[in-house]
């Protein structure tokens, strides 16, 4: 049976029985470790947890190392995955930008179009499996027919295509190729796939699976470099809806900023800007970024009845009213107070409510780069869901 995400708006899937890998960034020496009440009793537990984990995560990446020299030194020239999958055609994604690709074969994959696993303001989303085993999201219109698809629906589409084509970062669900076809009525989107659902589902849905305090360091500066390198493009790139709900986590638990709508503007497919970004547009990712870092440090949701909006919960905290332990996640078992303040300083700075007063996506990127010490290395996936094509690359290089 198909799998709905909890939220109703975003594909999850169950995640795999992995222990999960622990960044090593290096604490500053005078960074005081902050225990929180709650799990000042499971010290002993988790920091034996943690050897296990640190022990299993260099077992693997050893193992993994020693896979690709053996391909390497073979010079295994016929490595193509793909072969099996889609007719060969997305390999192209590498050579002649983004393919387009048959809705027969997209039936295939996604099992009749049944696999639904959520759906957006403007699209349904599937799961997709290629024989070759690789797995994908595709991300179908809720147009049914030519007749309510207008030319500007066209356009925007269009647009939307060459725009995500051009974005092509480690930390984002990126762009693999779209099917445009008339009988039966196709527009189509195919993506990668984030196999461990959303930031929002491990924050607040998920009560067994907490993220543990440097996971959420790793995923924190994933999501600044994607949205860096985005609005550092010639034509800076916006996500449509930005948040804790359209952020993916893969098999590493890093990030996986996603923009799976259609349309690029809030007014939807008939408008006639939605292929512009503005500065206010840029200004307001920065702050939506503050909510989100807000939100991995407190572990609370974006707004509540109780509390209303989380940063008015958070200004307590910054207008002294309230402690760091009381504002961190009390599902953390300790963190390491100058970094965990000098976060919150990012977020105060990017909740501004002067958006002139905001920083810039790099300046909040490189801030964020000296508190934590995680380079883009650190925060990128460790397995790339295309490490069949980066496999390939190499060996023919080789």
């Amino acid at each position: 049976m198909p799998r709905r995400s909890p939220s109703q708006h975003h594909p999850s899937v169950a995640p795999p029985h992995l222990i999960r890998p622990r960044p090593t960034t290096r604490q500053p020496e005078h960074d005081r470790l902050v225990e929180t009440p709650a799990h000042s009793s499971l010290k002993h537990s988790r920091t034996t947890y943690g050897l296990v984990a640190a022990g299993t995560a260099v077992s693997l990446l050893v193992v993994s190392a020693a896979g690709v020299l053996c391909f390497r030194a073979k010079k295994m020239g016929t490595v193509r995955p793909w072969a099996t999958g889609l007719s060969g055609q997305l390999q192209k994604a590498f050579v002649t930008g983004v393919p387009a690709l048959k809705r027969s074969e997209l039936e295939t994959a996604c099992e009749d179009f049944s696999n639904i696993i959520g759906s957006t303001s403007s699209c349904m989303l599937y799961k997709g499996t290629l024989s070759s085993g690789v797995e994908i999201a595709v991300a179908s219109s809720l147009v049914t027919s030519t007749k309510d698809w207008s030319k500007e629906s066209e356009s925007q589409y269009r647009k939307k295509i060459t725009s995500l084509s051009k974005v092509s970062h480690k930390n984002f669900m990126n762009l693999l190729g779209y099917c445009e076809e008339e009988h039966p009525f196709t527009r189509v989107m195919v993506f990668e796939y984030a196999p461990n659902g959303t930031l929002f589902e491990h924050l607040h849905v998920r009560e067994g699976e907490k993220l543990d305090w440097m996971t959420r360091l790793r995923i924190s500066m994933g999501i600044a470099y994607c949205l860096e390198h985005m609005h550092q493009l010639k034509t800076p790139v916006v996500p449509r809806n930005f948040d804790s709900t359209t952020i993916y986590l893969t098999d590493d638990f890093a990030a996986k900023v996603s923009d799976l709508e259609f349309w690029n503007d809030s007014k939807g497919p008939n408008s006639t800007n939605g292929d512009l970004t503005s500065s206010s547009d840029l200004e307001n990712v920065v702050r939506k970024y503050g909510i989100v870092l807000l939100e991995i440090l407190t572990g609370r949701v974006p707004c509540s009845e109780e509390d209303g909006p989380l940063e008015q919960w958070a200004s307590r905290y910054f207008d002294g009213e309230m402690g760091l332990v009381e504002l961190v996640d009390p599902s953390i078992s300790s963190f390491p107070e100058h970094t965990a303040r000098a976060l919150c300083e990012i977020v105060r700075s990017c909740i501004d409510p002067d958006p002139k007063k905001r920083p810039q996506m790099a300046e909040v990127t490189a801030r964020m780069r000296e508190i934590t010490a995680l380079g883009p290395d650190g925060a990128t996936p460790k397995v790339s869901p295309l490490w069949w094509a980066e496999l390939e690359i190499m060996s023919s290089e080789s």
